[in-house]
């Protein structure tokens, strides 16, 4: 089932044709959903903006549009309004048959992309021998809900785990543990990753402090490298128990990813200098091997470089993503490449894009995009922590969510004076408490820092998960109350859209595949959340003031079919941000 977006573009075209010639088949018709519904559901402003190019006033123009342009089948007759807009109405009739269309398969009549991508999404990363923390929450959950949308729309995603398992801090730990704790560098789980964090904190302290450390430091680093037995041993046990831990995280948020980490691109990071050198890019500063980049200064004014080759021969992060991205290109075959981390780090990608670019690494048909986010803060302001300072655990924070969700649900109950059995209050506690950190952040634009509070996240009035959830089970509840199975309703159910509560419902739930669309391009979640946080508040318009079970049958079975349409909506969107619904709370 083609969008109504997309049918009224051709519709659109077709009249630009008709009216002013071929040279205009391409216009944008400008539509843009309309300001006030007793205007219409659509504008075009595509008259304004022809003024210029045609010569003519724009409400000139938007008549001879009108004239040629052929929508009687789904729109009533359009209207010029003002300087010049175009509005158009749907037809009950054609909303109807859009929602029979829906209502048939499990896609909810969305249809695949018809040129599907192959694309790479990188995101999560957390760093080997180090916790997952607060910091790496948004850009898992993010990240997750980026690839679960690309993958409905129909694109070949490679979910990218590209995690710190390489580098100077295991030259700095292994040997610190060859005097701690040598056993944890040849036995499997010696240490819990909590203990691992201790002993690394400690080989920090002593790398900064201590020059007799840091060089052996150093020297077992050159042995990791050089593939000494022993050292590798170390290394391989250090990352399966970090990776135990991860694990243990992604299972709870449901998160799939593949590992590919830093030390996989080792082999390939002197090719990149090496090629770059060849196409007399590099230059030599300082004894370091730069790349001076455009539009990039330091204080002074002076052009900046980016290192891919310091002074001691070692390579950085530069130069591990230089090759991780031609990786991705040359072997992947990728042709959109997300990378999801936080907008500190922007520069960074503007910086290794640009080199790529410029020693043609990166195919016309290939995209690179860096999506950032931004903070999340204490209700102080501030970057979120412990009290005592330190960095939250991420495994802290979505435990005290589950306790605080359960907490809700119990007092809840008592109110509503419901026994439960333990599973079931075990069972909600973890859905809604993990759904609603997820949506908490996945609400909000990730362009923006957000104040983190479990009382507003865990609130079943607004914009949060459990005002989700309440909707969806709500709905299931009146399949019980009837004792109505949605699934036998069939599939060519009359739809009535006789109230005005039953038309804006209808009209919203034939947006989704527009919102998608628009989250496949801009890659903003937020968007696909404001959607069923609307569709959540006009269901319940539309049931608080239509009677369903209790409807005469031709409306009632029309309303049931609205009322399932609206399930399985909020049911669909909310997999893509990754939350799962409940049958009853």
């Amino acid at each position: 089932m083609s969008s109504t977006i997309e049918q009224l573009k051709a519709r659109f075209s077709q009249a630009f044709v008709a009216a002013f010639g071929a040279e205009l088949a391409d216009t944008d018709p400008i539509l843009v959903p309309a300001s006030n519904p007793k205007f219409g559901d659509y504008q075009s402003n595509a008259p304004l903006s022809l003024t210029k190019k045609l010569g003519q006033p724009p409400r000139a123009i938007a008549e001879q549009i009108v004239q040629q342009l052929n929508v009687s089948d789904f729109c009533a007759p359009p209207i010029i309004a003002g300087p010049g807009f175009i509005n158009l109405t749907l037809k009950p009739e054609y909303l109807a048959a859009q929602l029979r269309s829906m209502q048939a398969g499990e896609r909810l009549g969305i249809e695949p992309v018809k040129q599907p991508q192959k694309v790479v999404v990188d995101f999560s990363s957390p760093n080997i021998a180090k916790e997952m923390h607060v910091g790496h929450l948004r850009s898992t959950i993010i990240g997750d809900s980026v690839a679960r949308t690309l993958e409905f729309r129909g694109h070949d995603v490679l979910r990218l785990n590209h995690v710190g398992d390489w580098g100077t801090q295991f030259g700095m730990l292994i040997t610190y543990l060859r005097e701690a704790c040598p056993e944890a560098l040849t036995t499997s789980n010696a240490l819990e990753l909590g203990d691992l964090v201790a002993f690394y904190k400690r080989a920090k302290q002593r790398f900064d402090e201590d020059e007799a450390f840091k060089e052996a430091s150093r020297q077992e680093v050159v042995r990791l490298q050089a593939g000494a037995e022993d050292s590798v041993r170390a290394w391989q046990l250090l990352c399966e128990q970090s990776r135990q831990e991860f694990q243990t995280i992604y299972d709870r948020l449901d998160i799939h990813l593949t590992e590919r980490g830093e030390s996989f691109y080792n082999p390939l990071l002197a090719a990149v200098v090496e090629d770059l050198d060849r196409l007399r890019l590099l230059v030599e500063d300082q004894g370091a091997k730069c790349v001076f980049l455009e539009g990039f200064t330091n204080k002074e004014g002076q052009p900046l470089p980016l290192i891919v080759q310091k002074s001691d021969g070692g390579y950085n992060y530069a130069t591990t993503d230089l090759a991780a991205l031609r990786y991705r290109i040359q072997q992947d075959e990728a042709n959109r490449i997300i990378y999801v981390t936080d907008a500190g780090q922007s520069n960074h990608f503007a910086q290794f894009f640009q080199v790529a670019k410029r020693a043609g690494w990166i195919p016309e048909n290939v995209e690179v995009v860096h999506v950032p986010f931004g903070l999340v803060q204490g209700e102080d302001g501030k970057r979120l922590k412990t009290r005592s300072g330190d960095t939250i655990r991420l495994k802290d924070l979505l435990d005290e969510a589950i306790v605080r969700a359960r907490a809700d649900s119990e007092t809840r109950l008592q109110e509503e004076e419901r026994e439960e059995t333990e599973e079931f209050k075990a069972n909600v506690a973890e859905v809604v408490g993990i759904s609603a950190v997820k949506y908490a952040d996945l609400s909000q634009n990730r362009n923006s820092n957000y104040i983190f509070s479990f009382n507003k996240m865990l609130d079943l009035k607004g914009n949060t998960a459990p005002y989700m959830l309440y909707a969806y089970a709500r709905i299931q509840s009146i399949s019980r109350k009837g004792g109505i199975d949605f699934q036998n309703l069939g599939s060519d159910v009359e739809i009535l859209l006789q109230s005005d509560f039953e038309l804006v419902l209808a009209k919203h739930l034939l947006q989704l595949g527009e919102v998608l669309a628009t989250v496949e391009q801009d890659l903003l979640p937020n968007r696909l959340c404001q959607y069923l946080y609307e569709l959540s508040q006009k269901f319940n318009q539309f049931y608080e003031n239509c009677d369903v079970l209790k409807a005469e049958e031709r409306s009632r079975t029309s309303r049931l079919a609205l009322c399932d349409l609206t399930a399985r909506t909020l049911k669909l969107g909310l997999s893509l941000l990754g939350i799962s619904v409940l049958e009853r709370m």
